[in-house]
């Protein structure tokens, strides 16, 4: 009989969250929820916290934590409401919870996705700012302190599917053997057929109105753009070990194949199913076996055809700025996510034109590039870079 495992939710409230709770719910002899965690919606914590029977709740601020408890009301077995930056921290790293759903958006969810690796847990990472920002530090910290590192964006989940390995998710500190390439499947979002400079006037919902998955604004606009698919890149380079240039990215606008892996025997492994992110979250969940996600089946005769191209990166600026920053170096990737998310950010509040976020980002980084050489050994260094960045951005953001 399986270990019930107890499950840290971190974000619980977003698309991740959410998905993550409705795949625990269909194995409740095997998945109990320990902690949920969210930055708003405290009406809908407080109905997942009492659906899920958490133990406890962390929220942002002593003011959520009023709000919590008056969604909750006089319900019996309020959960523990812890509060902070720091409670998020402590939540990650708790003992009493074995596997930690990282889905906390933006640099905000680092220092708690770093508790979890060092706390040694199954880590079932969502957020990209882990290893956008601190890649070499989050994978070497796995590494050190016995943690599971699970991929659950769609493409590095399926790419990780993809690759030889045992029964144990450990990090990688070089390519798979017989690897030659990691080949990453990207939809082209809602302006894949349109020119760059013909976006000017695109509004946050055109943005947001992605044609296969359902997602958060800001992840949205990142689709949108690509450079969700460059930060998906660093991402790659990172979890698998493989340098920049046996790392490319393929339009496969259907969304069925969710990435693919190349072997030196010229073989190609793709991981294919519906566009449903319960796919790798039951996959991160229940790793080496294959468990219940609620997805139903895939009927190729429906989807009729599968098409793929090159990204055409005169076209897609973003993109072509996240290959330049991944070869500049980890500071450069720090300046790329955080000039990013200042730029979305005016955009969504309508402060900032939809083409003018690759504006900033490529403002950004010639700033850093123009920065002295600083040492990056420790969060707290990734930190410091990341503001003076996002100072540098929002300069630029209002040029």
């Amino acid at each position: 009989m399986v270990a019930c495992t107890r499950v840290t939710i971190l974000g619980s409230t977003g698309s991740i969250g959410q998905n993550t709770l409705d795949v625990i719910a269909r194995h409740p002899d095997r998945f109990a929820v320990h902690t949920l965690t969210a930055h708003s919606r405290m009406d809908l914590l407080a109905r997942q916290a009492f659906e899920a029977k958490a133990i406890a709740v962390a929220v942002p601020s002593p003011t959520a934590a009023e709000r919590f408890k008056t969604a909750w009301g006089d319900q019996a077995n309020r959960p523990e409401i812890r509060i902070g930056a720091q409670a998020l921290v402590e939540v990650a790293a708790d003992p009493a919870s074995q596997a930690v759903m990282a889905a906390i958006v933006g640099s905000a969810g680092l220092p708690a996705a770093l508790a979890a690796a060092q706390a040694g847990k199954r880590v079932l990472l969502a957020n990209k700012e882990a290893l956008v920002a601190a890649g070499s530090i989050f994978m070497a910290t796995v590494r050190d302190h016995g943690a599971e590192l699970l991929p659950i964006d769609s493409e590095h989940n399926a790419i990780f599917q993809c690759l030889p390995h045992h029964d144990r998710a450990s990090a990688p500190t070089g390519p798979a053997a017989g690897v030659r390439r990691l080949i990453l499947t990207a939809s082209g979002g809602p302006f894949r057929n349109q020119r760059w400079k013909d976006l000017a006037h695109v509004t946050p919902e055109q943005a947001c109105a992605h044609p296969n998955w359902s997602m958060g604004r800001k992840i949205s606009v990142d689709s949108a753009t690509m450079l969700n698919k460059g930060l998906e890149v660093i991402e790659a380079h990172h979890l698998f070990a493989m340098p920049a240039e046996r790392i490319s990215v393929v339009i496969h606008p259907q969304s069925v194949v969710h990435s693919m892996v190349e072997y030196e025997d010229g073989s190609v492994l793709a991981q294919l199913g519906q566009p449903d992110m319960r796919t790798p979250i039951a996959y991160g969940l229940g790793f080496p076996e294959r468990i219940s996600s609620g997805v139903g089946m895939l009927d190729l005769a429906l989807a009729g055809r599968l098409d793929f191209a090159q990204p055409d990166m005169a076209q897609l600026p973003c993109l072509a700025l996240s290959f330049q920053a991944l070869k500049a170096g980890q500071g450069a990737c720090i300046a790329l996510n955080a000039a990013n998310e200042v730029a979305v950010a005016a955009f969504l509040e309508r402060r900032l034109a939809y083409t003018e976020i690759a504006r900033v980002i490529e403002t950004t980084l010639a700033w850093q590039a123009g920065q002295p050489d600083t040492t990056l050994s420790s969060l707290d260094d990734i930190i410091a870079l990341d503001e003076r960045s996002r100072e540098a951005a929002r300069r630029a953001a209002t040029v």
